[in-house]
C-alpha cells in the first residue's frame, strides 16, 4: 500500500490517541474477526481491511513505533523494522496466539523473541548539545548462562511434547469450524522439559542488572529514542533477545529555553547600554562572548546570533542564539545619576522622540473621537 495512500493507524482501529494496549487489543481483535479471510473467502477487500488493522496494530502496540509515528506520522516509519503485511498469511504468522484465542488462526511455531524495554535517560542541555557517554543499570531477564536458556538440565535435552507431537497446536473440530488452539501441555513450545535446570528452574532465563554504555549524538532532543539491538529481555529458550530503548529527556536549563535548534535566552541591560549601544556579555553553550547593541536598542528586541545553538542531529547548520533584550531601570540612585536623569529629563521635554509622539496623538485621537460621539 503506497505512503501516500494511507489511512490514519489509529483511525483505522477506531481509537482515540491515547489508547493502552489493552484497548488497541480489543479493537483490533474485533477487526479481525469481522475481515478475516477464513470468513470472507474470495472478498479482496475484506482481505485488504484485515491486513491494514494488522499493520496499524503491529505499529501501535510497539512503544518505540508507535512514538516514531505518533511524533513524523507514516513518514517516520521509513528505515524501520517492520513485518511483512503483504498477504495474509504473514499477519498469522506474527499474531498465531493472538488469533488461536479467537477462533483457530495459525501459530508460529517455536520460542518467541524477548520483549523490546523501554526506559527514560535523563540528560542537561549541554550533554545534548555535545554528545555524551552515559552508563545505565537495566534490570532485566538474561539469557541462563548454566542451561543456555534451553531451561533443560545442562547435558540433557527438552523432549517432544506427545500431546502436539511437536506442532506447538492442538486442532478441534472438522472442515470449515476447525480450531486451532496452542498446546496446554507444552504452552506452544513443542517440547516439555523433563529434567529443568537447577539455576533457572526450567525458564531458560533468569534476573539479573547490567550495566550498559548509551552513545549519545550531539543534537539530540527531548523524546529521541536511541535503540540498543539485543539488549532487551531474553528469548524463550534460547531465542533472540529484543532491544532496548532509551527515550531521552532533557532538564530545564537556568539559562536557555530551546525552541528547536534555536536557544533563547534573556540578557538585561542598562539603559545606557540600550541607548548608546555598547558591548553586553552574552552566555553561550561554548563560554561567554562579548555583542555590541545597535544604538537605541529597544526593551523586548530580540538579537539573532548565528551558529550559537544547538548542533544539527543529521550533520547541518547548527540553530541561533536568541537573545532577548531587557532594559533593566535602576531602582536606587546616586545624586550623580539622579542629577544626569533630571537632566535627561529636561531634553525628553523639549524633544519629544517620533515613537512617544506617535502614541499621544492616538490617544488625543481617541479621546477626541469618543467625545464627538458622546454629543451625538
Amino acid at each position: 500500500m503506497p505512503m501516500a495512500s494511507k489511512r490514519d493507524y489509529y483511525e483505522v482501529l477506531g481509537v482515540p490517541r491515547d489508547a493502552d494496549e489493552d484497548t488497541l487489543k480489543r479493537a483490533y481483535r474485533k477487526l479481525a474477526m469481522q475481515y478475516h479471510p477464513d470468513r470472507n473467502v474470495g472478498n479482496a477487500e475484506a482481505e485488504a481491511k484485515f491486513k491494514e488493522a494488522s499493520e496499524a496494530y503491529e505499529v501501535l502496540r510497539d512503544p518505540h513505533k508507535r512514538q516514531l509515528y505518533d511524533r513524523y506520522g507514516h513518514a517516520g516509519l521509513e528505515g524501520t523494522a517492520m513485518p511483512n503485511f503483504t498477504s495474509a498469511d504473514a499477519v498469522f504468522d506474527i499474531f498465531g496466539d493472538l488469533f488461536s484465542d479467537i477462533f483457530g488462526g495459525r501459530r508460529r511455531r517455536g520460542p518467541r523473541p524477548g520483549r523490546d524495554l523501554q526506559m527514560t535517560l535523563e540528560i542537561d542541555l549541554l550533554e545534548a548539545a555535545r554528545g555524551a557517554r552515559k552508563e545505565i543499570k537495566v534490570p532485566r531477564m538474561e539469557t541462563c548462562s548454566d542451561c543456555r536458556g534451553s531451561g533443560a538440565r545442562p547435558g540433557t535435552r527438552p523432549a517432544t511434547c506427545r500431546r502436539c507431537g511437536g506442532h506447538g497446536v492442538v486442532i478441534q473440530g472438522q472442515g470449515f469450524f476447525r480450531i486451532q488452539q496452542t498446546c496446554g501441555a507444552c504452552g506452544g513450545q513443542g517440547t516439555v522439559i523433563t529434567d529443568p535446570c537447577r539455576t533457572c528452574r526450567g525458564r531458560g532465563a533468569v534476573e539479573n542488572e547490567r550495566t550498559l554504555t548509551v552513545n549519545i549524538p550531539p543534537g539530540v532532543d527531548d523524546d529521541v529514542s536511541i535503540r540498543l539491538a539485543g539488549e532487551g529481555e531474553a528469548g524463550e529458550r534460547g531465542a533472540p533477545p529484543g532491544d532496548l530503548y532509551c527515550v531521552l529527556r532533557i532538564r530545564k536549563h537556568p539559562l536557555f529555553v530551546r525552541r528547536g535548534q534555536d536557544l533563547h535566552c534573556e540578557v538585561p541591560v542598562t539603559i545606557s547600554q540600550a541607548a548608546l549601544g555598547r558591548p553586553i556579555e552574552v552566555p553561550t553553550l561554548d563560554g561567554q562572548i562579548t555583542y555590541t547593541l545597535k544604538r537605541g536598542t529597544q526593551s523586548g528586541e530580540e538579537v539573532r546570533i548565528p551558529g550559537k545553538g544547538m548542533p544539527s542531529l543529521r550533520g547541518g547548520r547548527p540553530g541561533d542564539l536568541v537573545v532577548h533584550v531587557r532594559v533593566v531601570t535602576p531602582r536606587r540612585l546616586t545624586k550623580r545619576q539622579e542629577e544626569l536623569f533630571r537632566e535627561l529629563e529636561e531634553i525628553d521635554g523639549a524633544e519629544i522622540p517620533p515613537e512617544r509622539k506617535s502614541f499621544l496623538e492616538r490617544i488625543r485621537e481617541f479621546f477626541t473621537s469618543n467625545a464627538d460621539q458622546s454629543e451625538t
